[in-house]
């Protein structure tokens, strides 16, 4: 695989960006470095969380710890501005709202080359590091661009992608990919160029994962592309929240995970190992980034990747048609 990540579990930084809540800055700081106490070592940011206020406490948090001894990425195709906005204004697509208590510095969209190596340069003052090692290019999807989204796709694929592409044959950057939502614009990321890696949120979990492994699983194993998950509890709803996709989930959500809920009664098998299990077992998968923003959720995550879950839970899944046929399964591949 030519994404390398040290650890199956790393550690999503959105939530410090104040997603949802106005987090203390010292509780931010104290789950960073609970992370890395529970032997965490990869990170990922983006200017986007917060408007840049993710990347701040991730880098204050980790200043005192030696670069070379982890792994860290942050995104490109936006950039963070000095002048201000009205954060309950901004436009997130179907995100809306979700950054509402970050900082209030604008935030554009910038794909182009140019912007590329800008947010790059930006990004390392904010996280106050001399180099990342994986870059992701953030968002060009529906879910933020709407119909233009094929036009904005063609841009980073001309600018951002090229750019990325040379920095990491002048051993600049180790790897780059896309970070996003959806399942497209990976399959095509990979039709026009050579990207080593995606991060996709959401689109191989337990409660959302066909589409992924029928179009971008395969073709990621044939080419060595690793897949980190990020959200691997769809933005909460796996882990006894209320979100999905980051807004309240829907009836129909709702009673596909109470179905999932139910065999896990059955078999005593808590659901958030079971989500983080599921989306681990893939061979694409380099890395699950579950986010946090307590400290004492580091430990419970590490201990839900490691529980171990009968493998007739697993069978009754797919038994009662609720993961896929094809979806490699812990213990039942």
């Amino acid at each position: 695989m030519r994404l390398s990540i040290p650890s199956p579990i790393g550690f999503g930084t959105a939530p410090l960006g104040n997603m949802y809540r106005n987090i203390p800055q010292q509780e931010a700081l104290d789950t960073v470095e609970a992370a890395w106490q529970q032997g965490i070592r990869y990170f990922d940011a983006a200017p986007l969380y917060g408007a840049g206020l993710a990347e701040l406490r991730l880098g204050e948090a980790l200043q005192h710890h030696d670069r070379d001894a982890y792994v860290l990425s942050s995104k490109v195709g936006r950039r963070v501005l000095d002048e201000v906005e009205d954060t309950t204004r901004r436009d997130l697509g179907e995100k809306g709202g979700l950054f509402e208590h970050g900082l209030p510095n604008r935030i554009v969209y910038d794909y182009s080359a140019d912007g590329t190596l800008r947010a790059i340069e930006e990004s390392l003052q904010r996280l106050r590091t001399d180099r990342l090692d994986i870059v992701w290019i953030h968002d060009p999807a529906r879910d933020f661009h709407g119909d233009a989204w094929k036009d904005v796709f063609q841009q980073a694929m001309d600018g951002a992608a090229v750019a990325l592409t040379r920095l990491r044959e002048e051993g600049v950057i180790r790897a780059w990919g896309l970070g996003v939502n959806r399942v497209q614009p990976c399959e095509m990321a990979l039709q026009q160029a050579d990207p080593d890696g995606f991060l996709i949120a959401g689109r191989y979990t337990l409660l959302d994962h066909e589409e992924a492994l029928q179009r971008l699983m395969p073709d990621s194993v044939a080419r060595g592309v690793g897949i980190v998950v990020g959200g691997p509890y769809n933005s909460g709803i796996l882990a006894g929240g209320a979100h999905y996709e980051y807004q309240t989930a829907t009836p129909e959500v709702l009673a596909r995970v109470q179905a999932l809920r139910d065999v896990a009664a059955e078999h005593q098998v808590d659901l958030r190992a079971a989500a983080l299990q599921f989306s681990l077992a893939h061979p694409a998968v380099a890395a699950a980034i579950p986010g946090a923003s307590r400290p004492e959720r580091i430990a419970e995550n590490l201990a839900l990747a490691g529980a171990t879950i009968p493998t007739a839970f697993w069978q009754a899944l797919r038994d009662r048609q609720l993961v896929s046929s094809h979806a490699p399964l812990p213990g039942l591949g």
